[in-house]
């Protein structure tokens, strides 16, 4: 499977471009909330990461009609700004698309709009209230766009919902019921009250931070935005001459089923899913040089993550070699349904431009995480691959509250060069993204 676009909005970073500058200057893009938000709850932890004038939206363009996008949640407004954007990078005619087996696949999770619209009273409701409300229609929307005839589905599965929303549309390609596919994921934190359940549940951090793997973890910071990148056979890929951004080489999915508790991760349950991603994807695990965490900062999840990293793919390792990690939410603030693609996102950059930019807010290690132990090191500052001579082979982890897991393993590109015959010899059943702004 192959990738021919991408696009992002994130908090500091209203594309690509922009997102690997924050990335690469270690930046922090977490601040307080903009004064028109959360006006509908008290929220005592105001700090997250936001993006600008998420009201704003080209009806026009689209073909909706004011009274129609009034009443549609924003996040299905941005999936259709992403969705045209990464179709451009990807330099796909969007009219040639209609009729086609185009799949669609978004993570969602938040409802904020459908809170708000109902604490506005009767008034607030319309005849577009139904279909601008419903999370299905995020996928649903852009399907209608484009005319496509694939699969079209809103996944949720917690916070794990964009990568495994990516992880769908690679097996629907590996199964030929998709040509090519879209995945990604939307959040948007409109609603105080949303932010309050979340703040009531003792996840968020009193700091306004994310200490990923530090001493100082107690919680994250919410963040918002949204993500995609466009699926394509990597043997299609090829003939086609696409610059091709990275490989995803497969990926897995599991649920921690029966777990200390129902929103308490399971350290067996992620080493499952982490050794059968590498299973699938053919690769080595002793290969592997980074992965993206899903490094919330909470006191619970990083060390239950780090045992399983460490079962999975540290102890496979010399005490000279450990694997780097790293967390984009100590940058952005934690996506929730978002978060899986923005750390992808992350790593697609890193094994393009061939540096790994640092993992932020990291000081002192957590003491209830033997890093040496498990030969685990936080990478901490800008610089090259652990091993640069060799293949970049690198994973990404998304864990949702109620104990879906979902693990992808990613490779830099292949040099066309080096592929003597490779349209006709690649693998059917890899996955590659090209690089943003490549149209």
């Amino acid at each position: 499977m192959a990738v021919v676009g991408i696009a992002c909005r994130l908090p500091g970073a209203p594309d690509p471009g922009a997102f690997w500058q924050l990335l690469r200057e270690g930046r922090g893009a977490v601040a307080e909330a903009p004064a028109d938000r959360w006006s509908d709850a008290p929220v005592r932890l105001r700090r997250g990461g936001f993006l600008d004038r998420v009201e704003d939206f080209d009806a026009d363009f689209f073909g909706v009609t004011p009274r129609e996008a009034a009443a549609m949640d924003p996040q299905q407004r941005l999936a259709l700004e992403l969705g045209w954007e990464s179709l451009e990078n990807a330099r796909i005619v969007p009219s040639r698309l209609r009729g086609t087996r185009f799949g669609i696949f978004f993570g969602a999770v938040a409802d904020d709009y459908a809170r708000l619209t109902a604490g506005a009273g009767p008034d607030a409701l319309s005849p577009h209230t139904l279909a601008g409300l419903g999370r299905s229609l995020i996928a649903n929307r852009l399907s209608y766009l484009l005319g496509t005839r694939g699969a079209s589905m809103t996944v949720d599965t917690g916070q794990s919902s964009s990568l495994v929303a990516v992880h769908l549309a690679c097996e629907s390609l590996r199964s030929g019921q998709c040509d090519l596919a879209l995945a990604g994921g939307v959040q948007l934190n409109l609603s105080g009250a949303a932010t309050a359940d979340v703040e009531r549940f003792g996840a968020l951090s009193p700091d306004g931070e994310c200490f990923t793997f530090d001493a100082r973890a107690n919680g994250y910071v919410r963040g918002e935005g949204g993500a995609v990148v466009v699926l394509k056979p990597l043997r299609r890929a090829l003939a086609d001459g696409d610059d091709i951004w990275c490989v995803i080489r497969g990926g897995a999915v599991n649920n921690d089923g029966g777990g200390p508790g129902l929103t308490h991760p399971e350290p067996d349950a992620q080493r499952e899913v982490i050794e059968e991603a590498y299973r699938q994807a053919g690769v080595d695990p002793a290969a592997v040089q980074y992965v993206e965490l899903h490094g919330t900062g909470t006191r619970a999840g990083d060390p239950v993550e780090a045992e399983a990293l460490g079962a999975a793919l540290g102890a496979l390792r010399p005490a000279a070699r450990p694997l780097h990690v790293g967390s984009v939410k100590t940058n952005v603030g934690h996506l929730e349904a978002a978060a899986g693609i923005t750390g992808l996102l992350k790593v697609v950059l890193a094994l393009r431009e061939g540096e790994l930019p640092a993992s932020r807010n990291y000081r002192t290690p957590n003491p209830r995480i033997p890093m040496d132990e498990w030969r685990l090191r936080v990478h901490d500052r800008l610089g090259p691959w652990p091993s640069p001579e060799a293949p970049l082979i690198a994973g990404v982890s998304s864990f949702g509250m109620g104990g879906t897991n979902c693990h992808l393993v990613l490779a830099a590109a292949p040099d066309p060069a080096d592929l003597p015959g490779a349209t006709a010899a690649a693998p059917a059943d890899a996955c590659a993204a090209p690089a943003p702004g490549s149209g």
